[in-house]
């Protein structure tokens, strides 16, 4: 280990922390601009930082002169495939696993900073490199100690991936995209546990309540509205009523509305309808409370400080 006392006060990176404190419990982050004139991601830690780059690899490096681990060894099973023209005979090491998931550890911090300063586009980036990682390792690693390792954060780097893509098309103003995709990513999330688990788990708990609160939101569509009411009737055998209102459901099918209006000798009662917050909840699920901190010299700053969406996983494994 070499050591040197030169310049070390240059080193010394209080002035960097000036004025922004740890906050326990809460993920403090910031962009800064970087002395290449770049951007740089900075999360607060008890003691220190983490600093980042937001594109490539979080730190800056090339390994293998690849633009990341993972790409190294996608590059190494395309040689594999075309010299012997198939995937059958490729392995990864326990060495390469154990590259991969530290790499995985840098991504993890990433994508947990970038979900907090709401860049859905690269949190959805980041967290896809981390499952193409968990794949890669499943299908080709040596030992079954690494094709299973990294598997028990698979649902949570799922529903990280569904709840930025729900934000990002609530963003935009897609209310029932975002509604799909966290029913999609749900489903996903429920395959990978027990039946009486699932949905007990924390992602599918999250996600549920997206989904509840975005229900909720989303206006009723006239003709929705119509058939709800005219079941109702039907139930409590307001004739005259359910008449009237299948006139108003025919005239607007006929306009170009799709779906025939229930018919009048029998209905099923109205589904119980539940609350669940509004479609404001969810947009507050996607952006998170900020606070404001003195910026540090030089630096071109949105800070934020949150709540963690989740418990992070052991840095070595995330």
């Amino acid at each position: 280990m070499r050591r040197s006392s030169k310049n070390l006060a240059d080193k010394d990176i209080t002035a960097a922390l000036a004025g922004w404190n740890f906050e326990p419990g809460q993920v403090n982050v910031r962009i800064v601009r970087g002395k290449d004139g770049k951007p740089k991601i900075q999360l607060r830690l008890d003691l220190g930082l983490l600093q980042m780059e937001i594109n490539g690899r979080p730190d800056g490096k090339r390994p293998h002169n690849n633009a990341s681990e993972l790409a190294h060894q996608l590059r190494r099973l395309e040689k594999h495939r075309k010299l012997f023209g198939e995937f059958s005979g490729f392995s990864l090491s326990a060495s390469a696993c154990a590259a991969l998931r530290a790499e995985s550890a840098m991504f993890y911090h990433r994508y947990l900073s970038l979900f907090v300063l709401e860049q859905f586009d690269a949190v959805i980036r980041d967290t896809q490199h981390s499952l193409d990682v968990l794949d890669l390792c499943h299908h080709f690693a040596d030992e079954a100690h690494d094709r299973y390792i990294m598997e028990q954060y698979r649902p949570y780097i799922l529903m990280m991936q569904g709840r930025s893509r729900a934000c990002r098309a609530m963003k935009d103003g897609f209310t029932k995209t975002a509604l799909a995709y966290l029913k999609a990513t749900l489903r996903r999330v429920l395959e990978l546990y027990p039946k009486p688990l699932g949905r007990r788990s924390y992602e599918a708990q999250v996600l549920m309540a997206m989904i509840r609160d975005l229900r909720h939101g989303i206006p009723m569509d006239p003709l929705t509205k119509l058939r709800r009411e005219l079941r109702r009737a039907v139930t409590a055998e307001q004739y005259e009523r359910a008449a009237h209102l299948r006139d108003e459901l025919t005239a607007l099918e006929t306009l170009g509305a799709i779906g025939p209006a229930p018919s009048l000798p029998a209905a099923a009662p109205a589904a119980a309808q539940t609350g669940g917050g509004t479609a404001a909840s969810v947009r507050r699920r996607c952006r998170p409370r900020r606070a404001n901190h003195r910026a540090a010299k030089r630096e071109t700053t949105e800070q934020k400080a949150v709540r963690p969406p989740e418990d992070p996983p052991a840095a070595s494994n995330a």
